[in-house]
Parts: C-alpha cells; sequence; structure tokens
C-alpha cells in the first residue's frame, strides 16, 4: 500500500460508505498519533498538535489551510495558544472515507516537515 501522504484526495462521492470499522483499523497505523473519536454519532479522527506559542499555532492552521485547499478536503481546525486541534470526516457520508485519513497523513507531514 503506498504512503498516504503520497496519495491525493480523489474527492467522496455522496453515495461512498463510510469506512467500516476493519477498514478503519487497517488505515490507522499509519496516522498512530491521531485518535478515532465518535462526535455526534460519526466517527472522526483528530490530533492536537502542539506548539510552542499562539503566533506558530496559528501559522499551522493556514497551512492546513491551504492544503484543504489545494486537495479540496477542509477540516475542522481549532487554533489555541500553544496547540491547534485538526478534526477530519467527510461530511457528505457523515462518516470517515480514505481521503480523511491522507489529508491526516498529509497534515502529519506539514507538522514534521513543513512540507
Amino acid at each position: 500500500m503506498p504512503k498516504l501522504a503520497e496519495d491525493k484526495c480523489r474527492g467522496c462521492r455522496g453515495g461512498d460508505p463510510p469506512l467500516s470499522a476493519l477498514e478503519i483499523a487497517e488505515l490507522h497505523p499509519q496516522v498512530p498519533d491521531w485518535k478515532v473519536v465518535k462526535s455526534d454519532s460519526l466517527n472522526t479522527i483528530e490530533r492536537v498538535f502542539p506548539f510552542p506559542n499562539f503566533a506558530q499555532a496559528l501559522a499551522f492552521t493556514n497551512q492546513v489551510g491551504v492544503l484543504a485547499e489545494e486537495q479540496g478536503h477542509h477540516p475542522v481546525l481549532k487554533t489555541e495558544w500553544g496547540r491547534v486541534t485538526v478534526t477530519w470526516w467527510t461530511h457528505k457520508i457523515k462518516g470517515l472515507h480514505r481521503d480523511d485519513f491522507i489529508m491526516a497523513a498529509k497534515t502529519d507531514r506539514l507538522f514534521e516537515t513543513g512540507e
């Protein structure tokens, strides 16, 4: 299986089913710092990224925003002093899609390398 961070979001079509528990379990090890969270009766993946100050947290938020626009897939971003919480899920299917794991991996790479 190719590294998720190298894949491109293909775009979820409204008829795609959410990932099954087995599919989530297969993809989750590739983004081990992310938590699968049940929120409002749907699965999401979430990670909190630490920063030494608000300015760096805000800069990362903006970088994630640029990435989201490039890929056509958008997260919930919560920016606070010293941290950014990123939550991915696919609104059209009210659950997790492979694209969410791709974006989690790309977000990890952005945090680690700035790319």
